[in-house]
């Protein structure tokens, strides 16, 4: 009997102080590129909360989409709310981090105002070997003002050749846009097409510099009709004070875009760029 309890007990004992077992290997966690970044986040470290005191690391700018216009590609006011996008305003949500978007359309110039007012040059004089500039005119270039007038196969074609041949001379990729179409419906119920001879002249510039051409104007006029003329109104302005807090008159625009219409016109971008772009259609942020 005492030799049974003693056996219990060395059992016991043995139990208690048996060595502990070699740590296994650590196994990474999987992190995203700026965790890798970051010399400073361990292997099995819990996930790091970034705010305005700790910012996350800044990923290196791979290249630089400058985009140069009128008010349907330029940035609004989101502050207080309003319902009105320009469709690269919303642009860069499309692409990897590490590509910058500089959108400096500005709404209400033309290919003559835009270069009037030295806003090319502050574009132009940030080129670098490797970005992209996507040039879209031809909504205000028939205004009948001397700032912003031009003959479409005259001062409108010039204007566009310059912003194509100094981009490229800085090492950039120059992309022309068509310009996007009109809400316009006859009594019919047709499109109605209000660019007239813009379209045609940019398109005859991207053939002759030999550059891409994105038509936005060919996609969102078969949108347009696709649509009809009430469904259409779900991509413009067609706001009522009931829609937005605060608005004090109801909105009814057929040349600017809400937020979802601007959506579509980036979606149409994008195909665009995938069909006839591949060098930079690889920075694109394609869903797995």
């Amino acid at each position: 009997m005492k030799k049974a309890c003693f056996a219990v007990a060395l059992i016991l004992l043995t139990t208690l102080y048996t060595a502990p077992a070699a740590p296994k290997k650590s196994v990474a966690t999987e992190t995203n590129a700026t965790d890798t970044a970051d010399a400073s986040i361990k292997p099995n470290a819990p996930a790091r909360l970034y705010d305005a005191a700790h910012p996350a690391p800044k990923a290196a700018t791979v290249c630089t989409i400058y985009m140069i216009g009128d008010s349907t590609m330029s940035n609004k006011p989101l502050i207080p709310a309003y319902p009105e996008r320009g469709w690269g305003q919303l642009f860069s949500l499309y692409f990897q981090s590490g590509v910058r978007i500089e959108n400096h359309a500005m709404n209400g110039r033309s290919s003559k105002s835009f270069i009037g007012e030295g806003r090319w040059k502050t574009v132009r004089d940030e080129l670098k070997p490797g970005d992209w500039v996507i040039i879209q005119f031809g909504h205000n270039d028939n205004k009948p003002d001397t700032n912003r007038f031009t003959e479409p196969f005259g001062s409108f074609k010039t204007n566009l050749m310059i912003y194509v041949e100094e981009s490229k001379a800085r090492g950039a990729h120059p992309l022309l846009c068509t310009s996007i179409a009109r809400r316009k419906f006859d009594a019919d119920g047709k499109l109605v097409n209000t660019h007239g001879d813009y379209i045609v002249a940019t398109r005859q510039v991207a053939t002759e510099e030999k550059i891409p051409l994105l038509d936005l104007n060919k996609r969102t006029d078969e949108l347009l009709r696709q649509l009809g003329d009430e469904r259409s109104k779900m991509l413009y302005d067609w706001v009522t004070t009931n829609d937005i807090p605060g608005m004090k008159t109801n909105l009814v625009d057929d040349t600017h875009l809400n937020a979802f219409g601007a959506s579509r016109v980036c979606d149409m971008a994008v195909a665009e760029i995938r069909a006839k772009v591949p060098e930079l259609a690889k920075f694109l942020n394609i869903g797995k």
